[in-house]
């Protein structure tokens, strides 16, 4: 059997328009989740480790080997401004995939953020460079740039598949992968939670001491009261 390419790239896939995609800037990622179902988040241990965490852009999708970031670097090359690379890095957490020249070197491409499910390194870098960067721990182990790996082709990381195209919100909440088959009709709906939010938002600035809806869910729901 052929060896693996050092790097297979596919530089070019469907991109959604940029008006579609700023429909989803500013929104908070538990909105955004609500506005898919309750669903969407990757999981809790892929956290902001930098002290800036919002975020939203276009998802550039990268599979490294572990222990192995030359597919994060050559993603760089064909990144757009508003991209979000994220990276799947392989079931071994050993080594990190980011540092702070990478992450730099980005951020001067226009990229908006970086998303892993590996390791990074040299955190205070990293602040430096001001962009959000969401990862599942730190550590100082550094990676090869060898390969295998491949920049432009589905993943998936924190139990949620990922397209290249797919729009990609962080916050300090976590991650939120937004298909982009799906990206109108769930900015729709994410219009209808804004509205929803800002009216419970200014319920509680009114004093309520409780929900609008709890005294109908009482009435309606099998209650038991034991005094």
């Amino acid at each position: 059997m052929a060896e693996a390419a050092a790097l297979t790239i596919r530089s070019k896939f469907p991109r959604p328009a940029p008006a579609t995609v700023a429909r989803f800037a500013g929104a908070a990622s538990g909105h955004v989740v609500d506005a898919l179902g309750r669903r969407g988040a990757l999981d809790h241990r892929i956290r902001c480790v930098t002290k800036v965490a919002a975020f939203t852009g276009v998802a550039l999708t990268v599979r490294s080997r572990e222990r192995d970031n030359l597919a994060p670097w050559a993603a760089i090359r064909f990144a757009q401004a508003g991209d979000v690379i994220v990276v799947e890095s392989g079931v071994e957490v050993e080594a990190s995939v980011l540092g702070d020249v990478l992450v730099g070197i980005a951020r001067n491409k226009g990229v908006v953020a970086l998303v892993t499910d590996g390791l990074v390194r040299d955190i205070p870098g990293i602040d430096a460079v001001g962009i959000p960067v969401f990862a599942r721990g730190v550590t100082p182990n550094s990676p090869h740039k060898t390969g295998p790996g491949w920049v432009g082709f589905p993943i998936a990381i924190g139990g949620q598949a990922i397209a290249p195209g797919d729009v990609i919100v962080g916050d300090g909440d976590g991650v939120v992968v937004v298909p982009q088959a799906s990206l109108d009709a769930i900015a729709r709906e994410l219009d209808e939670v804004r509205k929803k939010e800002a009216a419970m938002d200014a319920h509680v600035r009114s004093g309520a001491t409780e929900p609008a809806w709890l005294e109908g869910a009482l009435k309606s729901l099998d209650v038991k009261y034991l005094d």
